[in-house]
């Protein structure tokens, strides 16, 4: 991407893992065709962009904005406030910073921050992660010039000749996950030839998941399986109580999973619940894999994404509601089954893009130039 003067990119959203990391990978493939590009993020005060950006190096500013309560609150109360605060920062930092093109990945920031963009006349594009398409999401692609998206049948939601399917952008170590066995082993501390189930609740953790797998734990223990437990930060201190009394060496418990190109590496089976970002990676890694949508995520999208999986033969998939009872005894299955191991792998694997974000890279440059 060779450009006559440096590219202004603003990417908007965050709120979670499934938001942030697939901007910073939009991010990095901008840099990585024009090291020039001047990037600044746009994200939610108090929310994990703030300090997952910067540490990937780019700068962010914050907006005094949240989502909708689904009970009264203070928060509920103050909300048309956050949407006036947000939109008049927006309207600064866009003033401000000047960009060519402004980019939503989803997450509370996206929306005030693309509105005034479109309607400065800015050209606006939306990497729309889910299968289901969120209402704000359907608003502003009115104005997109482009949106990217991961699944088929896109155009339900947003104008068909806007539509892209591109995959979502994902880490370029996840990419290389299938060469780190042997690194994974040491730095989990895992033996070679023993099954490894890899368990994880998104980043900010799973209530369901983690209660089903402490719930079975015994189960786990006699099978003789590794388990590596990521259970986010509201229930590491009760899981590390547990696998204290447990004394058990192949059980490792985290907070949170930083080198999830290691977990891969050396898992057998992961049980994950179904957001966007895990889906696209697990694709990528062609890992046989138990999703447990979560039920607490508007228009129960995360639902609609594993079954475009389940579909296609490509995973399994048990519901919130049945996961205390079930999810343990089907791992350990699948664990043991190795011919439905491989036709999970064979499957999923046929559902990776490998190359988005290197794609919506492109397709940005193609916004900025007009010729989109």
């Amino acid at each position: 991407m060779s450009l006559d003067k440096p590219y202004r990119v603003i990417i908007s959203g965050g709120g979670t893992g499934g938001h942030i990391y697939p901007a910073i990978a939009i991010a990095n493939a901008l840099k990585a065709a024009d090291s020039r590009t001047e990037i600044l993020f746009v994200g939610a005060e108090g929310r994990m962009e703030m300090q997952k950006v910067p540490a990937a190096g780019y700068k962010i500013e914050g907006l005094w904005i949240s989502g909708i309560q689904r009970r009264l609150t203070l928060d509920n109360l103050a909300f048309p406030l956050k949407v006036i605060s947000s939109l008049i920062k927006a309207n600064r930092i866009i003033n401000e910073f000047k960009p060519d093109v402004a980019i939503g990945v989803g997450g509370y920031a996206s929306f005030p921050l693309l509105y005034v963009a479109s309607l400065k006349g800015i050209p606006t594009l939306i990497q729309e992660q889910n299968s289901y398409a969120g209402v704000a999401n359907k608003f502003l692609s009115k104005k997109a010039k482009k949106i990217c998206v991961a699944y088929e049948n896109m155009d339900a939601f947003f104008p068909g000749e806007k539509v892209v399917m591109t995959g979502n952008p994902v880490r370029k170590d996840i990419l290389e996950a299938s060469n780190k066995r042997e690194q994974a082993l040491i730095h989990f501390g895992l033996q070679d030839g023993v099954k490894t189930l890899f368990v994880m609740g998104g980043s900010l953790g799973a209530r369901t998941i983690n209660e089903s797998i402490a719930s079975n734990i015994d189960k786990i223990v006699n099978a003789g399986i590794q388990l590596i437990w990521q259970t986010g930060k509201g229930y590491i201190n009760t899981a590390k109580a547990l696998a204290d009394k447990l004394q058990n060496d192949k059980i490792k418990v985290f907070e949170f999973v930083y080198e999830m190109d290691l977990a891969y590496a050396v898992s057998d089976v992961v049980v994950s619940r179904a957001g966007a970002l895990s889906i696209s990676e697990l694709c990528l890694v062609g890992k046989p894999t138990i999703l447990v949508p979560s039920p607490n995520v508007a228009e129960d999208h995360q639902t609609k994404n594993a079954m475009a999986l389940v579909k296609d033969n490509a995973a399994m998939m048990i519901k919130d509601a049945e996961a205390r009872e079930k999810l343990v005894d089907e791992a350990l299955k699948l664990l043991e089954d190795k011919s439905r191991q491989e036709e999970y792998r064979k499957n999923i694997l046929k559902l990776g893009r490998p190359d988005a974000a290197d794609e919506i890279a492109r397709i940005v440059k193609d916004v900025i130039s007009g010729k989109l």
